[in-house]
């Protein structure tokens, strides 16, 4: 047997790993291993010697630092309050319109996001200061979960993002220039979930209460309390773009910035800082895993020439490159609600990415390679919300156990509709995304 026929015959021995439950690292870890011994034939030397290069190659890389600094500034501004004070400020401003209770759940999770950088954190921490709001003035359950779960997605979207870092490492671009990247898509999603938010309380007048506008002194105060997020943010994220200092040294500064404003404000003491260094030291663990299962299974992969060979074989049938990027789209709308969204990208976008690479859409290499990126964490955005198994509903479920699933299914295909509508915007008018990153 071939190497080809290998690294083909991988990929449904791999899937069925996934869907019997076994863990996305280990899975990949298995077949990696399985493929590189088969490939050398089967001399168990050239196998030890590879896992052991590899593993030295994948974790000194500097670039990988930045995850857990990200994970512990995410761990400290959830125990800081700044999730409530984001939520005070936006509910003073909407608060008192239709459906503006909601609209301002999703706010705090695009502030909230812009300090945390992941999904699942930014749904869990801002449903526990939305979700009483929210019954309290007589939203439904299914729509208070649907709007949370739905705002939670902006954790990853919205820079600093845990997963656009591991893209930028897996193809070996910029990672400012990402941020830079996602920002304006970021704002479309908050601004598209507001808009779908006024939509679905037209259509359902019962879903959503009312509450009596706040005096303007009132929200003002509110807005003044939300300061230690625009300054992380603006200095994190400003610092980065005009070169102060490196992403990896930016999210250094966030961590001890969001931990000193913790520690202020009397949240943070040594029990709690003990915890979010556990914390963030088993998601790292997580993560780390899934990259070195997921590095040793795409070398085996380079290895079989199965990335080649899919480029070539796309290109020798003259597809339209926006036909392959729309098939390649679909696959990700598809099985983003099954995986996660890390196991996704790792998975694939060593697969995908050289195919699109090769494909012709008339600008830059660089810039295809952006545009890219933020095309398909969108998407994989998508699926945390997308029945059957969005993981941001399960995980906003679990905390209001009183409303069905399917009453949140129902209210969710809203939002999963404006997120397609503005993939297909994006898709459109690639300058949307990439006009803020340098020719």
């Amino acid at each position: 047997m071939s190497n080809l026929e290998l690294g083909f015959m991988s990929f449904p021995i791999l899937l069925l790993m996934v869907f019997l439950r076994a863990p996305i690292g280990l899975a990949m870890l298995l077949c990696g291993f399985a493929g590189w011994y088969f490939a050398m034939g089967g001399n168990p030397n050239v196998l030890l010697n590879k896992l052991k290069s590899e593993t030295y190659t994948q974790f000194s890389s500097y670039s990988l630092s930045i995850i857990p600094m990200f994970l512990l500034m995410g761990q400290f501004a959830t125990l800081s309050g700044m999730s409530s004070s984001l939520f005070k400020a936006a509910e003073s401003f909407l608060g008192h319109r239709r459906g503006g209770v909601a609209m301002a759940a999703v706010g705090a999770c695009a502030g909230f996001g812009a300090i945390c950088g992941s999904s699942l954190a930014t749904a869990a921490t801002m449903s526990k200061v939305a979700l009483p709001e929210l019954r309290r003035y007589g939203y439904s359950g299914g729509f208070s979960t649907a709007t949370l779960a739905a705002g939670g997605t902006l954790g990853i979207l919205i820079p600093p993002s845990v997963i656009l870092v591991i893209y930028a490492i897996l193809t070996e671009q910029n990672i400012a220039k990402l941020f830079l990247a996602a920002f304006v898509p970021g704002i479309l999603a908050a601004i598209g979930y507001m808009l779908t938010i006024s939509l679905y309380v037209r259509l359902n007048p019962k879903s959503a209460g009312t509450r009596p506008p706040q005096p303007m002194s009132e929200r003002w105060a509110a807005l003044a309390e939300t300061w230690p997020v625009l300054v992380i943010f603006g200095l994190v994220v400003g610092g980065i773009y005009l070169g102060w200092f490196t992403p990896t040294e930016g999210s250094a500064i966030g961590a001890a910035g969001t931990g000193l404003v913790a520690l202020v404000s009397g949240s943070l003491n040594w029990a709690v800082f003990r915890d979010s260094l556990l914390g963030t030291a088993k998601t790292t663990a997580m993560i780390f895993f899934i990259v070195l299962g997921a590095s040793f299974y795409n070398s085996f992969l380079a290895l079989s020439g199965v990335p080649q060979y899919m480029a070539d074989w796309v290109l020798s049938q003259g597809f339209s490159p926006w036909f392959v990027l729309s098939i390649v789209l679909i696959f990700y709308l598809v099985f983003g609600c099954l995986m996660d969204s890390l196991s996704m990208i790792l998975l694939t976008v060593p697969i995908f990415f050289p195919v699109i690479s090769a494909m012709d859409f008339g600008m830059s290499p660089e810039h295809v390679a952006i545009w890219f990126g933020i095309l398909v964490l969108i998407v994989v955005e998508v699926g945390l919300i997308t029945p059957p198994v969005g993981m941001n509903l399960f995980i906003i479920n679990a905390m209001d156990r009183e409303t069905p699933m399917t009453e949140t299914y129902k209210a969710v295909m809203f939002f999963v509709g404006s997120d397609i509508l503005r993939v297909v915007i994006l898709v459109m008018f690639p300058a949307i995304t990439l006009f803020l990153i340098p020719a």
